[in-house]
């Protein structure tokens, strides 16, 4: 059966960086857009960016833009999010999401992602 397992989240002051990683398993990864979403105690699920199944098209949330960046590598079926500049408005748990779809957008905000992993807490401190 298809998993992913996320990785890499922690405890970090504001400025700070963190890097999530996903492994993915029983995939045929490259045919499956990727992306990362996160969800904070009392809100909405958000999705914070994805990535086409080659990598070349990229989505981010307009709250990350400029600070993560998603990349994937489709050799060793793993998703990445490099977080930067990080602040206390960005704890939440982080998940990593794939969705079937060899071609076309692969917009977390729009998309309905299929797999999911099982979370990774990222906690940013003032």
């Amino acid at each position: 059966a298809e998993q992913l397992a996320e990785s890499g989240g922690g405890s970090v002051q504001a400025g700070g960086s963190l890097r999530l990683s996903c492994a993915a398993s029983e995939f045929t990864y490259r045919r499956y857009c990727m992306a990362w979403f996160r969800q904070a105690p009392g809100e909405e699920r958000e999705g914070v960016a994805a990535i086409s199944t080659g990598g070349g098209a990229l989505y981010y949330a307009d709250s990350v833009k400029g600070r993560f960046t998603i990349s994937r590598d489709n050799v060793t079926n793993t998703l990445y999010l490099q977080m930067n500049s990080l602040k206390p408005e960005d704890t939440a748990v982080f998940y990593c999401a794939a969705l079937r779809r060899p071609v076309g957008s692969c917009s977390p905000r729009t998309l309905p992602y299929t797999y999911w992993g099982q979370g990774t807490q990222v906690t940013v401190s003032s």
